[in-house]
């Protein structure tokens, strides 16, 4: 799935995951693929802000305003997101949870 420059799908974190805070991010196990992710302390903070409530335009901005960076940031911060919804540890939905 290839996610255009303006995302006004939220995220949401998808289910049956087992998530592991280490030092340097977290370790994320899939069961339903018997797949470990890990991430580093950015995909970490992108993967928390995708609970369902914001945009990924949304995370896309507050990511980057932790960090201070520019608008050329954002196409990393997608690419992250993009990785996140390819290895299964993120979902996007047209709609907000409750």
């Amino acid at each position: 799935m290839e996610i255009a420059t303006t995302m006004p799908e939220f995220m949401t974190r998808a289910s049956g995951l087992e998530i592991h805070e280490v030092p340097d991010g977290y370790i994320v196990y899939h069961s339903a693929r018997d797949n470990v992710s890990y991430l580093n302390k950015t995909a970490a903070i992108i993967f928390e802000f995708c609970d369902g409530n914001l945009p990924a335009d949304d995370i896309v901005e507050r990511v980057s305003k932790i960090f201070d960076l520019g608008q050329s940031s954002d196409q990393e911060i997608r690419a992250c997101l993009e990785s996140l919804i390819k290895e299964g540890l993120v979902q996007a939905s047209s709609k907000s949870l409750p």
